[in-house]
């Protein structure tokens, strides 16, 4: 099966950015260019009549920045107050360049307790469904200024991987798109092995490729492979295929869903007994 072929047909995507794909390196300030050709690319997606959602990392950056700091703080209450003014400030930069396109931008922040309690899972997706139906883009990021648990234990997120796995299974997504400082998956590490081969397709994730997750971390990001992996196995077992590419250069999404060989794709196993809840636990 053709799966690349498929992908232009995709009506739900869901597209996470990492703070590496976003921040200048040398500054820590946001890469505006950068920022202004991701709106466009997902503007244009919606005017082709899918639903969009962005799940954008990169609150405490911008926040720390704001401050002066240089990197990310280290102490919980500092990662807070950054976050704090960075979602903000990031916010008011997403609505300003979507407005430009003449989208809707619609905020979520989303701690892990929104989807391990019932109700306020519920109420999260159909909060999703209703913006999506009004044609809004809701712009999704962890409520980090409030939420010391997400912050103290990142990995259980990592840089919002799989957040934005599980927004996927939550809305019913057929697409997740992670977009990072890597090309995708190897049979090794490409920085430590350079005999390590690319993989182009998975079509069934095994414990063999999910014991693989052990590459490099960038310094302003904070998922690695495993983080990104476990994105995989929850979004492909509710269904949608997802793919890791770099974020490099975000004109990579059209590109991707025109069907072109960028990145590593996924191919989604909707699994009859798939639960979300039973995934999430298995974070904590």
């Amino acid at each position: 099966m053709n799966y690349r072929e498929l992908l232009k047909d995709k009506k739900r995507i869901v597209v996470k950015v990492g703070s590496s794909s976003l921040i200048h390196k040398e500054t820590n300030k946001l890469d505006l260019r950068k920022l202004e050709v991701l709106v466009r690319e997902l503007s244009d997606l919606h005017n082709q009549g899918k639903d969009v959602v962005l799940v954008t990392s990169g609150a405490v950056a911008v926040g720390a920045s704001a401050f002066g700091m240089h990197g990310k703080p280290v102490e919980l209450k500092k990662k807070q107050a950054c976050s704090a003014v960075g979602q903000a400030r990031l916010m008011m930069i997403y609505q300003k360049l979507f407005s430009e396109y003449n989208q809707m931008a619609a905020q979520i922040l989303m701690t892990k307790n929104t989807m391990v309690n019932n109700l306020n899972r519920i109420n999260a997706r159909n909060t999703f469904e209703e913006l999506l139906e009004l044609g809004a883009i809701p712009v999704v990021n962890e409520n980090d200024s409030i939420s010391s648990y997400e912050l103290e234990m990142l990995e259980s997120f990592g840089d919002n991987d799989t957040l934005s796995a599980v927004i996927a299974g939550l809305i019913g997504a057929d697409l997740l798109i992670l977009l990072s400082d890597i090309d995708g998956l190897f049979t090794d590490d490409p920085n430590t092995n350079p005999d390590a081969e690319f993989i182009d397709t998975v079509e069934k994730l095994d414990d063999r490729l999910l014991s693989m997750g052990k590459g490099p971390k960038s310094k302003v990001g904070t998922g690695g492979m495993a983080t990104k992996l476990t994105a995989a196995e929850i979004a492909t077992s509710a269904g949608a295929d997802m793919i890791i590419a770099n974020g490099r250069d975000f004109h990579i999404i059209h590109k991707l869903i025109e069907g072109r060989k960028y990145g590593t794709l996924f191919a989604g196993n909707k699994k009859e007994e798939f639960y979300l809840i039973d995934y999430i636990e298995k974070l904590l």
